[in-house]
């Protein structure tokens, strides 16, 4: 652990105590679990101020890298890398609307395709069933009528979330996850969703899944980018008409 940290630089030491700790979690000299050396050590081996050294450990708490235990035992101890610091910046950017519907929008229209394409190409038998368990589940709420559009508008996401998940893929599926979990205020304001717009989603969905089944990856992009553009017409419509 001596070799680990070197005396930061003093004409930026704050930033380097953070960028060498850093450094050591994600290049993996720092593993998920271990426990950084104790304040009177890593002060001695960064050669460093106590408030300093503090501030700093802060900051990467923050970034979510450590965790900073209290009392008996406690210490910094490294925390597995996650999205969570990306999806909740980005989850501030939209609710602060400094992101508008016309940007979901052209997000969702050039990236859904693509994730449902990937996701055909990598689906498993599981995922399959899956699937077929959310498309049910959305049918039901169809079926209910119009006192069900919550609970079909939360079918529809988690099967959009889905096909997420299917592509492996952690950026998909975070950056995803928020502008699904942001999106619902979009909908609740500027979507009309009587019996006729939850049939033609629900048959948008089964399309799509079946070309997935299928494994016509193309198709089930297709279906899936066309069906986010329809929707989005739509509230871009009332958005209009709502700010005329």
């Amino acid at each position: 652990m001596t070799q680990l940290f070197r005396a930061a630089r003093q004409n930026r030491i704050f930033q380097d105590v953070v960028e060498q700790i850093q450094e050591a979690i994600i290049e993996g000299h720092l593993k998920v679990g271990d426990r950084l050396p104790a304040e009177r050590e890593l002060k001695e081996m960064l050669q460093t101020s106590r408030s300093t050294l503090r501030e700093a450990l802060r900051v990467l708490e923050q970034k979510g890298l450590i965790e900073i235990k209290l009392g008996m035992g406690g210490g910094a101890v490294v925390k597995a890398v996650s999205s969570d610091l990306v999806t909740e910046s980005l989850d501030l950017l939209i609710r602060s609307n400094q992101v508008s519907l016309r940007h979901i929008a052209e997000f969702r229209e050039r990236v859904e395709g693509d994730v449902v394409r990937l996701a055909t190409s990598r689906m498993t038998e599981s995922d399959r069933l899956v699937l077929k368990k959310l498309l049910d589940d959305a049918r039901q709420c169809a079926i209910r009528g119009t006192e069900a559009v919550s609970d079909f508008l939360t079918a529809d996401k988690n099967i959009h979330l889905c096909f997420a998940k299917i592509t492996r893929n952690p950026i998909y599926i975070s950056i995803l996850k928020t502008i699904h979990d942001n999106i619902r205020r979009y909908f609740d304001e500027f979507l009309v969703m009587e019996e006729p717009e939850m049939n033609e989603n629900l048959q948008d969905l089964e399309d799509v899944i079946k070309a997935m089944e299928n494994g016509d990856a193309e198709k089930a992009g297709d279906i899936a980018q066309t069906h986010v553009k329809r929707f989005n017409r739509y509230m871009e419509i009332r958005e209009r008409r709502h700010t005329a």
